[in-house]
This record gives structure tokens, C-alpha cells and sequence, in this order.
């Protein structure tokens, strides 16, 4: 079943049956602890990204490597960064393998792509949360592209280290950026506060209040500066 799943994604396409790959979703079911067996897999799956199978093909391959992705897999989903059709189920697919080769493949393509697709690279590498993506987006926070620069702020949110802090203490918004920097600074500070470090809580507070901020920011700000008072 599974060699004619995989025989049938040579020619699958939008309007077959999503029945005839099916098999490949069981197979990724039951290759679960065995690890020679979801290795197998892997490699098949992989091979089929390199191949002139159909969109719809290799958003099925995308979908399984999301599963059973190592870094064997990195480089054949790297290479579809770029491809606007395929690059969103690439990344999906990256972003879910946890080795570190899966965070360099998105940096190492973000001066590459169109800026369209490096929104969604970017947001990738927020959702990693690693602290090797902090560099590159704090200096993607001064991108000429306001939605690239806001991306990268909600990027430093997510990460929420105390690195991605210091990397939005130190911007200097815009008025297109103004209002992602703050909010992803306040989240950073609601983690310090939670972690009991309130030293970087009040001083990330403090920074947002002498911004200027939204009422809603100011009003949040406040109360986060009051808890850092607080005994």
C-alpha cells in the first residue's frame, strides 16, 4: 500500500482522491519507535521534493515531514524557501524539526527571499524561539519594509529571552514599528516579571512608558512598573 501511495504522488494533483497517499499518514503512524523504519520514510519522502511532482504532491510531503523531519530532510525543504508556491509548507515543515540545521536553513534564506516570504520565514524563526535568530531579527527591526520590521518585532515577542529583550530596548521605532516593538516589549517584560527579574521587567516598562505609548500600553506599563514595587 504504502509503494503505490507513494507511486500515486507522482501524478497527484488538486481533484484526486487524497485516499490514494493515505497510506503515508498511516505509515507515519505506525512507524512511530522504529526508528529504521521512519528513517526509510523519511528519505522517501524527502526524494519526492526533488523531483517535478506537482504542488499538491509536495504539500503532502511537507505535511509528513512536519512529523518524521530530522535534518536529513532540512536541505530538501530548504530548497523550496524561495518557491513562492511552496516556501509557506516549507517552513511549516521547518519550523516542527527540532535540529538546529531547520533554524539556520530559514536564516540562511532570509536575505533571499521576497519580503512577502520573508514575513513568514521570520514569524518561522519566532516560533523556534532560538536564541541564534535574535542577531538577525533585531536587525531586520530597521528592515525599509514596515511589515518586515513589525514581523521581526512579533518574532522577538515570541522568542521572549531576555536577548530578544535587550534587542527591543534597543530599537528605535518608527512610526510603522512603533506599536509591534511595544507590544512585543511587553510581552518580554510580563515574562521577566513572572520569572522574578524584575530588574529587566522595570526597566522594559519604564522604557515603553518614556515612548509615548498607546493609552492601552501606558496603562499596562504602569501596572507592570507598580508590580515591581511590589514586595
Amino acid at each position: 500500500m504504502l509503494d503505490q501511495a507513494f507511486e500515486a504522488l507522482k501524478t497527484y494533483d488538486w481533484g484526486v482522491d487524497p485516499k490514494v497517499v493515505q497510506p503515508i499518514d498511516d505509515a507515519i503512524i505506525s512507524t512511530r519507535g522504529d526508528a529504521a523504519a521512519r528513517k526509510e520514510l523519511e528519505t522517501r519522502l524527502a526524494a519526492v521534493l526533488k523531483t517535478d511532482a506537482s504542488r499538491s504532491a509536495k504539500d503532502v510531503v511537507c505535511r509528513a515531514l512536519k512529523t518524521v523531519g530530522t535534518a536529513a530532510s532540512v536541505p530538501a525543504l530548504a530548497a523550496l524557501l524561495p518557491d513562492e508556491k511552496l516556501s509557506h509548507m516549507a517552513r511549516y515543515a521547518l519550523e516542527r524539526i527540532p535540529e538546529p540545521d531547520a533554524g539556520q536553513a530559514l536564516r540562511t534564506a532570509l536575505p533571499n527571499v521576497a519580503a512577502k516570504l520573508k514575513i513568514g520565514m521570520i514569524a518561522s524563526l519566532g516560533v523556534r524561539g532560538e536564541e541564534t535568530s535574535v542577531a538577525p531579527l533585531q536587525a531586520l527591526l530597521a528592515d525599509s519594509d514596515p511589515a518586515v520590521a513589525q514581523a521581526a518585532a512579533d518574532a522577538l515577542g515570541d522568542i521572549n529571552s531576555l536577548t530578544a529583550g535587550k534587542a527591543l530596548f534597543n530599537a528605535k521605532p518608527t512610526a510603522g514599528t512603533k506599536a509591534a516593538i511595544a507590544d512585543a516589549s511587553m510581552e518580554c517584560a510580563e515574562k521577566f516579571l513572572a520569572a522574578g527579574n524584575k530588574v529587566a521587567a522595570k526597566a522594559t516598562y519604564e522604557k515603553l512608558l518614556s515612548g509615548n505609548p498607546s493609552k492601552q500600553v501606558q496603562l499596562a506599563a504602569t501596572r507592570g512598573v507598580q508590580a515591581c514595587a511590589a514586595k
